[in-house]
């Protein structure tokens, strides 16, 4: 009889530690469920903030190709002679001239050679440099 008593008092708690197991095995289940679901809103979230970046990312794009093609339009419309063929001269080196002597209105290679002897290489290097920038000097 004794036996029989702890017997079903062993079933009894079996039957007790199965029905927990089981619930236990459903709020996994669901967990599961839901962390699937919050995964896949994520991924939804993430999918339209990409979506969203690259459209801005391609309307800057498509707004720098404009501008770039408005400066070479407005750069192949500069004529040559204003870019190349600038007859002015920073006012320190019109008058390092005046003092040799040289105008600049009638530069000649000759002239301008006898004026810069008194200066240094570096001088009429550098000289001979902003001329030639200024398209001045041939």
């Amino acid at each position: 009889m004794e036996l029989k008593d702890e017997l079903g008092i062993t079933v009894e708690r079996l039957a007790a530690a199965a029905g927990l197991l089981e619930q236990a095995v459903e709020r996994l289940a669901q967990r599961q469920s839901d962390s699937e679901e919050s995964i896949g809103r994520i991924g939804h979230i993430v999918a339209t903030v990409e979506a969203r970046r690259e459209t801005e990312l391609e309307q800057k794009l498509a707004v720098a190709e404009a501008e770039i093609a408005e400066l070479r339009a407005a750069a192949a419309s500069v004529s040559h002679t204003v870019t190349n063929g600038r007859k002015t001269l920073p006012v320190q080196m019109a008058n390092l001239l005046a003092k040799q002597g040289v105008t600049v209105d009638s530069m000649e290679a000759g002239a301008l050679d006898a004026a810069l002897v008194s200066l240094s290489v570096e001088q009429r290097i550098a000289v001979k440099s902003q001329l030639m920038r200024a398209g001045m000097l041939g």
